[in-house]
């Protein structure tokens, strides 16, 4: 019973789209703050984006305008759709919630070639 499985990575060029996916565990996106978050290699995992229980959204400045956090309540799915990525967006992309994380798991690597 793997809490969070994150899913979709894979190599893209500059200015094309992603989109990941997080498959929860039970109910947990009905009582639980969401987050997408990041870290490249040599740097601090850092917060992209993240969805409230009741559906409001957040993006850090870095990423706004282009990615969508999302989820899907009845089916335990929280996504994150990047367009116009970036070289900078590389990284390995974890979801977690907010607060109360669970254990980090593998994430999903996602790398923006030039």
């Amino acid at each position: 019973q793997v809490p969070l499985v994150e899913s979709g990575g894979g190599l893209v060029q500059a200015g094309g789209s992603l989109t990941l996916s997080c498959a929860a565990t039970g109910s947990i996106l009905y009582w639980n703050d969401m987050g997408w978050y990041r870290q490249a290699p040599g740097k601090l995992r850092e917060l992209v984006a993240s969805i409230t229980s009741g559906g409001r959204t957040n993006y850090a400045d870095s990423v706004q305008g282009r990615f969508t956090i999302s989820k899907n309540n009845a089916k335990n799915m929280v996504y994150l759709q990047m367009n116009s990525l970036k070289p900078e967006d590389t990284a390995v992309y974890y979801c977690n919630q907010v607060f109360s994380k669970f254990p980090w798991g593998q994430g999903t690597l996602v790398t923006v070639s030039s």
